[in-house]
């Protein structure tokens, strides 16, 4: 009665393994999530800076034109104002002229000096008006120019706006991306993940109850006494027995994953931190861990898994579940470990 009271001890449901694979389950998330901001703000980044270029370019072209606008104002206020001079002094030499007609009516004494002023002041008065003339052409000159500036700036303007606008479309198209990546990718990891529970799910039903053999996190792990040898990388005949059971968990899991997840298992080596005699096969537990996880790899592409789905990897004695250096623990850091993730 006592043995039966353990078993049924030992049958007590651990929520522990969920709990940690939703915690996985967030983590990765987060992880993703940081990973598109990055990549979000990186792709913003280099489009501010083009349109910042564009935007400096264009000032500096708006404020040139304003330069030159300025210098042909300045000019034309001077061309007006010597049009002005010329003006008072035409109209000098005109009462000038009335003043003389009035002497030379008064009396005939005084006529030949006075026609000799007035064909002066006459000569005087024609070349004024020339003058008067051409500071009238180059004032109608500088007004073209500087109509001709100001529709530059305008059209300079238009294009600044436009592309101001265009920048603010493109940050809006930048963002709207980002969101739909967000919701892509965030479908692509709830579907991995919920396949990863169905195969460990599935592998909890075929494999055999035994204490060896358990689910940590979001890693299925075998531990290397039930599949090889001690010092060796040649599978047991009990492990052949677990492997295919596995690969036709694998075989069917397969059918169910849409082509568009990018899937792989991957098969991780680990083993305790006794040195190697040397003597043997293999020189550390380096070449021993990536061995036993090759053999793994190379009995399931035997027994009909795709190559291109199984990734092989050895960490030696250096990722130890147990660090407190007793047996037990030394037992249970050899291990391999089957991890379904993204490729």
């Amino acid at each position: 009665m006592a043995l039966a009271r353990g078993r049924r001890g030992d049958r007590r449901i651990d929520y522990w393994p969920g709990f940690v694979d939703a915690l996985s389950t967030l983590l990765l998330a987060i992880m993703f999530l940081l990973s598109v901001f990055v990549l979000a703000q990186f792709l913003l980044s280099r489009e501010i800076s083009g349109k910042d270029e564009v935007l400096t370019r264009l000032n500096s072209q708006i404020n040139e034109l304003t330069q030159l606008l300025a210098l042909e104002k300045s000019s034309s206020q001077d061309a007006e104002d010597a049009l002005a001079n010329l003006q008072a002094s035409l109209s000098a030499a005109e009462s000038e002229k009335s003043r003389l007609e009035q002497l030379l009516s008064q009396g005939t004494g005084a006529g030949a000096e006075a026609n000799a002023r007035i064909g002066t002041l006459s000569g005087e008065l024609e070349s004024e008006r020339q003058v008067s003339q051409r500071a009238l052409s180059q004032v109608e000159l500088l007004n073209q120019q500087i109509s001709a500036l100001r529709r530059q700036i305008g059209a300079l303007e238009e294009a600044l706006n436009a592309s101001e606008t265009r920048d603010k479309e493109s940050n809006t198209k930048i963002a709207d991306l980002g969101r739909r990546l967000n919701v892509a990718l965030a479908q692509r990891v709830q579907e991995l993940n919920r396949y990863r529970s169905d195969f460990f799910g599935r592998l909890r039903e075929i494999l055999s109850d035994r204490e060896n053999i358990r689910i940590v996190g979001d890693r299925f792990v075998f531990q290397s006494e039930v599949l090889f040898p001690t010092g060796s990388e040649q599978i047991n005949d009990a492990g052949r027995g677990e492997m295919k059971k596995l690969a036709d968990a694998i075989i069917e899991l397969q059918k169910e994953i849409p082509p568009e997840i990018n899937w792989v298992l991957r098969v991780d080596g680990h083993t305790d931190n006794i040195p190697l005699s040397g003597t043997g096969r293999y020189r550390d537990n380096w070449e021993l861990s990536s061995a036993r996880s090759t053999s793994v790899v190379k009995f399931l592409i035997e027994n009909g898994v795709p190559a291109n789905r199984l990734v092989a990897a050895g960490f030696g004695e250096f990722q130890p579940l147990d660090e407190s250096g007793s047996d037990e623990a030394r037992s249970k850091n050899r291990r391999i470990e089957l991890k379904l993730t993204e490729r």
